[in-house]
């Protein structure tokens, strides 16, 4: 049944925006002005009804450009303000010619972390002096934690200790979070300088490492402090991922999937049909993978480099995701994690709207489960708590609150026409699943933290 269309109007909280006990000292939640809920009639992406019978998505052209030499392959990004190559190879961080094009000037420094410089720091600082430029290292801490302003200025520290200049260039050697810090430290430094992407997690390469957003926390939001700035180079040595754990590489598998759900039907049941392959590490699923994952992010990033459109759908389920995040404290909980949770969280929404079919939200948690990903979010956040967090999302704009639905598999919309209620009615449903059946629904979550 369809949720017919409501009135605009303004919709302040029926509770007080108290935060969690480490943000009590803020008062940013206590005075910010409360989210408006829109109907119909609203200006931001409003998108016409659907029956529940809607259509699948058929798969979007390609515009990712492609060569293949022996077996390497190499995609194109045509962002706006740069184009640059995502190479996907094995066995090249330790060669030269591998880094060679992307230096600009004298100087790298590699940005890394304690995890992944104990794998591949080494390599990777060979190569790059044996390319003729000077190396230099800055080791951060591991985890989602450590991606904050104070470990950003360690970066900006390094840059102005080994008197680093406008064509010196930066490596991030690791996961999402190191993608992200040192990005907007490049960003940032002398307004700009080069710098290239070597993801080694999963999620990195399909997702974080393309597209340029780069960014830190802020303890009441994720990502909120950043810029878009594209990187000259993205190498992905597929080898790395051998040396990934479960966990991680089953955060990367949610946002394999995600594409799949945003945009393109085929790719998901493809996806279905190859999860346990996956999971399993087969390296030509993975590699399938990755490619189609990689042609999306960079046909979408050309298409809208700043996000001022079609690029918002690549955050389906991150709305509620960072707001788990945030409140589990983080690093609690993986990013991909988190999303795959918030995924389903909005897919129940979009069946409480009337756009899809529950069998859709049932195949997407089917599948995150046999990658052993969460299908529920913490009993411990709530609804108070995501209000709160959702408040500060980035896509609330004007004080109009924005989400990523699907308006059929394989479609997702930015919207913000939908009843406040059924926003409501979505998280409540979560609680009332774990009162009814709390050993079930801690299953379900597949013993992360609550």
């Amino acid at each position: 049944m369809l949720i017919p269309p409501t009135h605009t109007s303004r919709f302040t909280l029926p509770f007080p925006l108290s935060p969690p006990p480490f943000l009590a000292m803020s008062a940013a939640f206590t005075s910010a002005p409360p989210l408006l809920f829109r109907g119909a009639s609203a200006r931001a992406a409003v998108i016409p009804r659907r029956s529940r019978r809607a259509r699948p998505s058929r798969a979007p052209r390609m515009s990712a450009r492609a060569t293949a030499p022996g077996n390497a392959l190499t995609l194109h990004v045509d962002a706006a303000s740069r184009r640059y190559p995502i190479l996907f190879a094995n066995a090249v961080l330790h060669k030269p010619e591998t880094f060679a094009p992307y230096l600009t000037g004298d100087k790298a420094l590699v940005v890394t972390n304690t995890t992944v410089a104990a794998l591949y720091l080494d390599r990777v600082t060979a190569a790059l002096a044996a390319a003729g430029v000077a190396v230099f290292v800055e080791v951060l801490p591991d985890g989602e934690e450590f991606k904050s302003l104070e470990y950003a200025a360690k970066i900006w520290d390094a840059c102005m200790r080994h008197r680093l200049d406008r064509k010196s260039t930066l490596v991030a050697l690791g996961g999402g979070v190191i993608g992200d810090i040192t990005g907007f430290a490049a960003a940032a430094f002398v307004r700009g300088v080069p710098f290239i992407q070597v993801p080694t997690t999963l999620l990195a390469v399909v997702d974080s490492s393309v597209g340029g957003k780069t960014a830190v926390n802020h303890p009441m939001g994720k990502n909120m402090i950043g810029a878009f700035y594209q990187p000259h180079a993205v190498v992905v040595d597929t080898d790395v991922l051998a040396t990934l754990d479960d966990r991680q590489l089953a955060a990367g598998i949610a946002e394999v999937v995600k594409y799949g759900i945003i945009r393109d039907w085929q790719f998901f049941e493809w996806c279905e049909a190859n999860i346990d392959r996956l999971v399993a590490r087969d390296q030509a699923a993975l590699r399938y993978a990755m490619v189609q994952s990689c042609k999306h992010k960079a046909d979408i990033v050309a298409a809208d480099e700043r996000e001022s459109g079609v690029r918002a759908t690549l955050n389906l389920g991150h709305t509620f995701g960072h707001a788990i995040e945030a409140c589990m404290g983080y690093g609690a909980w993986l990013h991909g994690e988190a999303v795959a949770a918030g995924m389903v969280m909005a897919c129940e929404m979009s069946v409480r709207m009337g756009w899809i079919s529950s069998d859709v939200t049932q195949r997407v948690e089917r599948v995150f489960a046999r990658a052993s990903l969460p299908i529920r979010p913490p009993p411990s956040v709530t609804l108070q708590n995501f209000m709160t967090y959702i408040s500060v999302d980035k896509k609330v704009e004007a004080g109009v609150l924005r989400l990523i639905l699907l308006e059929a598999p394989g479609k997702a919309v930015l919207t913000a026409d939908f009843p406040e209620s059924v926003l409501f009615d979505t998280i409540m449903h979560y609680h009332q699943l774990y009162k009814a059946s709390p050993g079930t629904y801690e299953h379900a979550m597949l013993g992360l933290p609550q």
